[in-house]
């Protein structure tokens, strides 16, 4: 076979990234903090953008632009929007900047340069090909509060769960401790205080042993226990450390029933024991997390959602300054710098406006589907996916999930990432209205308890009941949910009571 070189030509489709089309869907996805972060890095390398906080500087004119002016003055602008209704400066302010970007589709190589009130965003340190440097890849300290919502996500199925779950977590302290009170944590997210506490106590079985505990107790009995040596006599042991502390090993021999020997062994196997089980992780940098979005009861029962103004930094084009420096320009290379620096700092403020705009957006449209969160509590979570967000807002799903992704919610039930919004669906047996799948298995969990000992349901049995109250459901989901909170199966309930010989 003889190999041979020719030219050939071929037409072709393809979807070719522009940076600024790249540049726009990073900004989608970062947080509050990055976006700062960004902000920065852009103010140093490009002399075309301006803080607005910062004032005009002594050779600067800023009357003599009135595009900056004007630019100036947005940025004072507050984005607030019912869940029924929009505000229509906000809208307009908005729309007049940014209707012609688009994340889901092409972009512009350059945009007009303007002034706005959102903007910065730099390029980040990464190798020729866009990939991170060698530098980015180190593997940082894993903090202890990581650790556990590792190991939440894996041990909580449902979304209620993981609310519940989260917002305990949030309240461990470094040294594994968990710092809150459940009742509290009950009312605020408006559930019963039974599934408060069957979370805390599925969470201090976390690793490492003992973490999550209310009290050193608690913590030094969580080990004991997973050692096997949590015998009636170390039990008084742990429910008396106060005289542990004062030395009173006679009172202590008397309350144990144990003589001076057994005593000394048991306080050095409690010596043994990690008081501080979070103290083996890195410490978490404690910032309180800045939500990006606000929602507040507004008046007739509607809720009025607006941006945190804080989070979006105010930067403009300093058209003024490009103009003068422009004039002086005297090369090719000077002229070609300038001319890239207006149009990208242009795009920039632009694609921070667009970015702006799709967050609220998204949160307003989650505000009207979880409606009954926010009044009821966590339990009436409604079944939600990306597809009917984005089917609603007109935008991709990917556009919904980087959105989603660590932008926070405050509410009056608390501070709640965007994603927690989203729950899996069941469809309805009568055609009806699909049933979120943490209700499904609230009344499965209820079926199971409120069973005859004499005949436990079996998982068909539990399918047909459901199907009765227009749940379709398969039995195989039905196990799914039953084997995810722990629930053995009909037959090893009946064992477990000694109803099979």
């Amino acid at each position: 076979m003889a190999f041979s070189q020719r030219m050939e030509v071929r037409q072709g489709q393809g979807l070719v990234m522009t940076p600024q089309l790249q540049q726009a869907i990073k900004l989608l996805q970062l947080s509050n903090i990055e976006l700062q972060a960004f902000v920065e890095q852009e103010l140093e390398r490009n002399p075309a953008l301006e803080r607005i906080e910062d004032g005009p500087g002594d050779d600067l004119d800023p009357a003599a632009d009135p595009q900056a002016e004007a630019g100036g003055s947005d940025g004072e602008a507050e984005l607030s929007i019912s869940a029924d209704g929009s505000d229509p400066h906000a809208e307009a302010s908005l729309d007049a900047r940014s209707d012609d970007i688009d994340p889901d589709g092409d972009m512009p190589a350059t945009a007009v340069g303007s002034a706005v009130d959102w903007s910065g965003v730099g390029e980040g340190r990464g190798g020729y090909d866009g990939l991170e440097g060698i530098e980015e890849t180190v593997a940082g300290e894993i903090s202890l509060h990581d650790h556990l919502e590792a190991q939440a996500a894996v041990a909580f199925a449902n979304p209620v769960d993981r609310m519940i779950s989260g917002w305990l977590i949030d309240h461990v302290d470094d040294g594994g401790y968990l710092r809150a009170d459940l009742g509290e944590a009950a009312e605020l997210l408006g559930a019963s205080i039974e599934d408060v506490e069957r979370v805390a106590a599925r969470m201090r079985g976390f690793d490492p042993t003992g973490v999550c505990a209310r009290s050193v107790e608690e913590c030094l009995s969580a080990q004991l226990i997973e050692r096997d040596r949590y015998d009636p006599a170390m039990q008084k042991l742990i429910e008396n450390l106060n005289l542990l502390a004062r030395r009173d090993l006679r009172s202590l021999c008397e309350i144990c029933e144990v003589d001076g020997a057994d005593l000394a062994d048991m306080i050095g196997e409690i010596r043994a024991l990690t008081p501080k089980p979070g103290a083996a992780f890195g410490s978490r940098e404690t910032g309180a997390i800045v939500p990006d979005v606000f929602v507040r009861e507004g008046p007739g029962g509607t809720w009025e959602v607006e941006l945190n103004a804080d989070t979006l930094p105010r930067v403009l084009v300093n058209n003024v300054y490009i103009e003068r420096v422009a004039r002086t320009a005297r090369s090719d290379a000077d002229k070609a710098f300038i001319s890239e620096a207006q149009a990208d700092a242009s795009w920039l403020v632009r694609s921070l406006d667009q970015r702006a705009r799709t967050i609220l957006k998204v949160a307003r449209e989650i505000v009207r589907q979880q409606d009954g969160f926010l009044t009821y509590g966590v339990a009436h979570l409604r079944p939600l996916i990306l597809r009917d967000v984005s089917a609603v807002i007109e935008m991709h799903e990917s556009t919904v999930s980087r959105v989603t992704s660590n932008k926070y919610i405050s509410t009056p039930r608390g501070v709640f990432e965007l994603k927690y919004f989203f729950t899996a669906s069941i469809s309805a047996s009568d055609g009806g209205e699909a049933h979120s799948a943490e209700a499904v298995r609230h009344r499965i969990k209820s079926l199971i308890d409120d069973e005859p000992d004499s005949d436990p349901l079996s998982d068909d049995r539990i399918v047909e009941i459901l199907r009765e109250t227009g749940v379709d459901i398969a039995r195989r989901t039905v196990a799914k949910y039953r084997e995810a909170m722990r629930i053995p199966s009909s037959v090893q309930r009946r064992r477990s009571l000694g109803r099979v010989g």
